[in-house]
């Protein structure tokens, strides 16, 4: 997917997990954004990947853990994940989020 603008009301979300839902909406060969939003109580096991992640809470809380450390995320808090870092997370509020993750994820693209 090539494009220089995208809406998210263009892009039919996808049930990841059971109450996380994402919309992939826009990469090129470097980078990749997506939107997620994310039913309070849902869980994101741990895992890991290869792509950097980077982060923004645009509404409610996340409970994040790491295999040395757990924070939580608010509303305008940021957040990031290395390359084959080990993380999961709790969802303590309905939450929305945005994340970019270098280089893109080969499963979140269009098939």
């Amino acid at each position: 997917m090539v494009k220089n603008v995208n809406s998210k009301e263009n892009v039919q979300p996808i049930e990841a997990l059971n109450g996380v839902f994402r919309r992939t909406l826009l990469y090129n060969d470097s980078l990749m954004l997506c939107h997620f939003i994310l039913e309070k109580n849902a869980v994101i096991p741990m895992h890991n990947h290869k792509e950097h992640q980077i982060g923004y809470i645009i509404k409610g809380r996340i409970k994040f853990i790491t295999e040395n450390d757990e924070f939580i995320a608010k509303m305008g808090d940021s957040y990031i994940f290395n390359s084959n870092e080990k993380h999961g997370a709790e969802v303590l509020d309905y939450a929305e989020v945005i994340d970019v993750f270098n280089p893109p994820r080969e499963d979140y693209k269009d098939k």
